[in-house]
């Protein structure tokens, strides 16, 4: 049993989930300002080794496990996360302006699930802060930009939202994800629409093919699709050329939970995470995978809270993959483990 889950993970969920959040990144950035922290953290939890490089869409991965979108959500805290053993880390979602969200209480934990609801709504500083902060990039770690639209936005607007985001991080981060699938925004269901889906892709690649330097582009789906949903998913990627898909994101989905229905009631809507979709997301991966024989590169993410359920998501086809309310339940070892693993299963 590590230190983090006996001694810290008890203190921490005693306290409100986003307090505890802001509270761990100040103590991450303060103590990685002690000389020689950050050379201790990456001895302790880094695994170097040749055989965990992943090469994909004109990426070499240094490791399969990366940290998914929401954790630093406005590139703060990326270069001190690189510490802990992630190949690579995704910020946002980012949108082109700030905003706050939804109104709080927006983060709950479902300790006997091992899951998290949250509906945080896109709460973020907007551009200008993320490129600020992402100009501070020590190069020591693959960065992903997540990005999204505006919530109180006109449907006409919806494109060049994301448009606008592209612009501003393309020359920051590695490769991009177009988050269309979170269920803690406006109109999820025109952003879930293939002819949609078709215009925004569209959108951005044209941008994409105009620069110098191309970026890979994923898309981030939902694991609460159909079989009809997910072949469209891959005709999308057929017919745009898109890099791949990131599956999956939180779902709305509440079946087979130990939470009472009073509790889920009163927690309200928003997006579930953590070991409650792991077999949901394992599956999309799987479906993506097998139908389209694969045909593109699939990052696995939910429900990923130990070595095994990492490697079932590459057994099913993912190339990648993301860590999130694993790393919140399991602590910074989850990270070494998996690499660990993989290598064992090579």
């Amino acid at each position: 049993m590590s230190l983090y889950k006996t001694i810290l993970r008890p203190i921490f969920f005693q306290f409100d989930p986003e307090k505890v959040h802001y509270f761990t990144f100040d103590m991450i950035k303060l103590m990685s300002r002690i000389p020689g922290f950050s050379a201790l953290t990456r001895s302790v939890f880094k695994v170097k080794d040749v055989r965990l490089e992943r090469k994909l869409f004109g990426i070499t991965f240094p490791s399969p496990v990366g940290l998914a979108a929401g954790f630093d959500k406005n590139a703060v805290l990326f270069n001190e996360l690189a510490d802990y053993g992630f190949g690579f880390i995704e910020i946002g979602t980012v949108t082109p302006k700030a905003q706050a969200g939804n109104p709080k209480k927006r983060l709950f934990r479902l300790k006997d699930d091992q899951g998290i609801i949250n509906r945080m709504g896109f709460n973020n500083d907007g551009i200008q802060p993320a490129v600020e902060h992402l100009k501070k990039n020590k190069g020591k770690v693959i960065v992903g930009g997540n990005i999204g639209k505006n919530t109180d936005i006109p449907t006409a607007q919806y494109t060049q939202d994301y448009c606008e985001v592209f612009e501003a991080l393309h020359d920051y981060v590695d490769y991009f994800v177009l988050n269309v699938s979170c269920p803690n925004v406006g109109s999820h269901a025109k952003l879930g629409d293939k002819d949609y889906l078709l215009e925004l892709i569209s959108a951005v690649q044209k941008l994409n093919n105009a620069k110098t330097e191309k970026r890979p582009i994923l898309l981030k789906i939902a694991p609460d699709l159909n079989p009809q949903q997910l072949d469209e998913i891959i005709e999308i990627v057929a017919e745009t050329k898109i890099d791949g898909v990131i599956a999956s994101n939180t779902s709305v989905n509440r079946e087979g939970l130990k939470a009472t229905e009073e509790t889920l009631a009163e927690i309200g809507n928003g997006g579930l995470s953590g070991k409650p979709i792991k077999d949901r997301s394992t599956a999309t991966i799987e479906y993506l995978a097998k139908t389209s024989n694969k045909a593109f590169p699939i990052i696995g993410v939910g429900g990923i809270h130990s070595a095994q359920d990492a490697l079932d998501k590459i057994r099913a086809g993912a190339d990648l993959v993301q860590v999130y309310t694993g790393f919140i339940y399991e602590g910074p070892s989850l990270v070494k483990k998996i690499n660990k693993a993989i290598l064992k299963s090579t």
